[in-house]
């Protein structure tokens, strides 16, 4: 089918949900706290809001998963009372991937929209507002950052690899320590450029890989396309693609099989 009215629509959403939240920052904007104890903020909300209305508008018979508003399921064909187990069409969106960034006057958050076609991810942008970088792609039609193609990095020696990171006490935390101990250790510097501007770098070739030992559905939706089309790969620490195995590693294609034999040790 052709994906490029629906990245044009997506690149388009995004930008303007991105707009919006940047009348909250830096504006002393005072976050609520969510029962796992993150953040979560009138921007974010507002973003959501926008990004749902204009799907709703322009494709009412897709369904969506939002990191703040849950899930809408719907088909044309469903009885009422009964849902489909897996719409053909689902947007996942993150408002603010990055709030805690956001609520520090940090600019390097970005707004999420992916979309998934029979559980694929097909299309995919992400946009910074701050920055004004946006990086979006569809399946065949590249990868794209600011009107110019994107392309991960050709570098194919750890020992001179950019590495990033969220949060180092999570590799702890969640079981992934060693391994990360193992990479670090082996690259030649590591850097704490977090959440979805890590991997904004290494889809530019600006970084070689990024690491979540811990990823929502909605903080990656869009990157597993973004990446295919870049040139590079997105998934698990054990390289299998994909946006839902509740971790992330994402690298250019020239340090994968290193990286992956770097986790198993």
């Amino acid at each position: 089918m052709n994906l490029q009215p629906l990245l044009d629509f997506a690149a388009e959403t995004a930008y303007r949900a991105g707009r919006i939240t940047l009348g909250y920052f830096n504006a002393g904007v005072r976050p609520d706290y969510k029962p796992d104890d993150t953040p979560v903020t009138a921007a974010d909300r507002a973003a959501e809001t926008f990004l749902r209305a204009e799907i709703e508008r322009h494709y009412p018979t897709h369904a969506i998963l939002g990191e703040e508003f849950g899930e809408k399921h719907f088909s044309g064909d469903e009885r009422e009372g009964e849902r489909q187990s897996a719409p053909a069409f689902r947007w996942i969106l993150d408002p603010i991937d990055g709030t805690k960034a956001f609520l520090r006057g940090v600019p390097l958050y970005a707004v999420l929209m992916g979309l998934e076609i029979e559980g694929v991810s097909k299309v995919g942008v992400a946009y910074y507002p701050a920055t004004d970088e946006l990086l979006c792609a569809a399946e065949g039609l590249g990868a794209w950052w600011n009107g110019r193609r994107a392309r991960v990095s050709e570098m194919a020696s750890l020992a001179r690899a950019y590495v990033c990171y969220t949060n180092e006490r999570s590799m702890e935390q969640h079981g992934r320590g060693a391994a990360w101990k193992r990479i670090a250790q082996s690259v030649y510097e590591t850097r704490g450029w977090s959440d979805a501007y890590g991997y904004l770098l290494v889809a530019t070739g600006r970084a070689e890989a990024m690491f979540d030992p811990i990823m929502n559905i909605w903080d990656c939706a869009p990157f597993p396309v973004i990446f295919k089309e870049a040139g590079g790969y997105f998934g698990s620490w054990q390289g299998r693609e994909g946006h839902t195995h509740g971790e992330a590693m994402a690298c250019n294609a020239a340090l994968k099989d290193e990286l992956v034999r770097l986790v198993y040790g």
